[in-house]
Formats: structure tokens, C-alpha cells, sequence
């Protein structure tokens, strides 16, 4: 299957503080992502999910390894590669004098299919008010116009920087709804990768999710097939043996897969494990 997104190997030294050392904030991260996969990129606060999604758009430079975008390596997109990549960042990059109209009248100078009718469409799916001043918005709204022009050009590849983390919980679900049922009207299958440090925002709505922790992919697959392999294979109550158990490392990959069969306790000692559990247990 054709890959949108093809990572391998990709690590990332960079220095948090003046006068400090470099750290790995990437570490030999590897992951592919299939055409027309919607996938939750996962992690707490400081995992790399941020690194990952500059290192993937080309605003920053890996140390080593590789990320291709619709096929073409992320350091060098030609013009036509960008013009089917959307791009919303964790902080809204706005002009905060101008309102909602005139920054997609200004984003539509660069876009060939930039679509007014469509824009304008989302817009009032995501409820957004589009005559007030980006500076006088709220922090919400501005996600909300931020990843408005990042789709407003209808791009083949969607990769959104924690989109919905200002929205309250209710906003965040209304938000997901809106941005997906805009997705599943599309003509043709687009491929979303956005990052959390929630499970809640992405259930119902990804059909893969990836596990990122200190740098590194622990675990990719579909949701739903996860989901199932949960309620069927039950992990422990108490987190020794089975949750240290639950992790085993694959050397080759550099990646995590689930296997409770090292689990052999009593079955009086085991519940079903959900993917919140598993988050928990993979960051153990």
C-alpha cells in the first residue's frame, strides 16, 4: 500500500536550554502511514509529537534518518507537493489585525485550488466567526481559523499540531465532528495526521492511532483492530508480571508490539484492558 507519510529512521539532537547538551528529542523513529489513513498521533508533554510534525512539514532538520510526504523528501517539497499539504501548528500562526475574510482572501492568492464556497462551508461547520479580528479571538477560535486555512485549499495530506488542546471538552467533540464530517464529504480520500495527548479527542474519529513516547513510535496500528485484540486478550489487574509484560520490544523495528501471552496468571486475576489502559501502560 502506497505510504503518505514514510519515516525511517528519523532522529532529531536539539539543545533545551543555553548551555545545555544536546538530547535526543527523536530517536530512530520509523513509521508509515497508508493513503487515506486518519491517524492519532498520541503522546504525554514532551514525547516529540511537536519535533516530529516541524521535521515532517520541512521547518526543521533532522540530525538523521528520513520523512517523505506524498513522495518527496520534507527537507526539499516542490511548490506543487505544498499546494496538497495542510498545515495547522499547535500555536496559531495569525495576523491578528485582520479577520476571518480576509485571511482566506489573503491565503487564497497562494493556492491554485483554494475553493471560497468550500472555505466558507467549514467555516460555519466549525462555527467560527469570521468578522472579528483574529487578536480579539479566542484562543479556540483561533485553533479553529488556524486549521480552517489549512484546509481551505482541500489538500490531499491534513497534519494538525494538537488542534483542539484550548477547546473545552464539549467544544473538542463538536470541533472533531465538524473537521470529520467536512472529511467524509470529501470527493477523495485525504490522509490526517494530528497529534494529542488525549484519547478522548480521537476515538470515533481516527481509524489509526500511534504511540509516541521519549522520542520514539511504541506502537502503530489500526484503532479498531487494537480495540478488539484489547477485549479479546485480557491483561492483569496488578502491573507485575503482566503490564511489565504487556511491551515487548521488537530490536528490528526499534518499536513496541502488544503481546499478553507472556501473561500466565491465574484468570480470576485478569480484566479487559482499553486503549486508555494501554496508553497508561506504555508509559510506564
Amino acid at each position: 500500500m502506497t505510504a503518505a507519510i514514510d519515516i525511517q529512521h528519523l532522529s532529531l539532537r536539539r539543545s533545551l536550554g543555553w548551555r545545555k547538551p544536546e538530547v535526543n528529542v527523536l530517536n530512530d523513529l520509523c513509521l508509515r502511514v497508508p493513503e487515506g489513513a486518519v491517524v492519532g498521533l498520541v503522546g504525554r508533554n514532551g514525547a516529540g509529537k511537536t519535533s516530529l510534525i516541524r521535521c515532517l512539514v520541512g521547518l526543521e532538520l533532522p540530525s538523521a534518518g528520513t520523512s517523505r510526504l506524498l513522495g518527496e523528501d520534507s527537507r526539499t517539497l516542490s511548490a506543487d507537493t505544498l499546494e496538497r499539504l495542510g498545515y495547522g501548528p499547535q500555536s496559531p500562526e495569525l495576523l491578528g489585525w485582520l479577520d476571518g475574510h480576509a485571511h482566506l482572501r489573503k491565503f487564497a492568492t497562494g493556492y491554485r485550488r483554494y475553493d471560497v464556497e468550500r472555505a466558507h462551508r467549514i467555516a460555519r461547520q466549525l462555527d467560527l466567526p469570521m468578522h472579528t479580528a483574529a487578536a480579539k479571538l479566542s484562543l479556540g477560535d483561533q485553533q479553529k481559523l488556524s486549521v480552517l486555512l489549512a484546509l481551505a485549499h482541500d489538500p490531499n495530506l491534513l497534519i494538525l499540531d494538537e488542534p483542539v488542546a484550548s477547546l473545552d471538552p464539549l467544544a473538542r467533540r463538536e470541533f472533531m465532528r465538524a473537521l470529520f464530517a467536512e472529511h467524509d464529504d470529501g470527493e477523495r480520500a485525504r490522509t490526517v495526521l494530528l497529534s494529542s495527548h488525549l484519547l478522548s479527542d480521537l476515538s470515533r474519529v481516527v481509524s489509526h492511532v500511534a504511540f509516541l513516547h521519549e522520542g520514539r513510535v511504541q506502537l502503530f496500528g489500526a484503532w479498531d483492530e487494537l480495540s478488539e485484540h484489547l477485549r479479546a486478550w485480557p491483561c492483569p489487574t496488578q502491573p507485575e508480571p503482566g503490564l511489565a509484560g504487556l511491551v515487548h520490544w521488537s530490536a528490528a523495528l526499534r518499536q513496541a508490539v502488544v503481546d499478553v501471552r507472556q501473561w500466565a496468571g491465574p484468570t480470576s486475576e485478569l480484566q479487559a484492558m482499553d486503549m486508555d489502559g494501554l496508553f497508561e501502560a506504555l508509559n510506564a
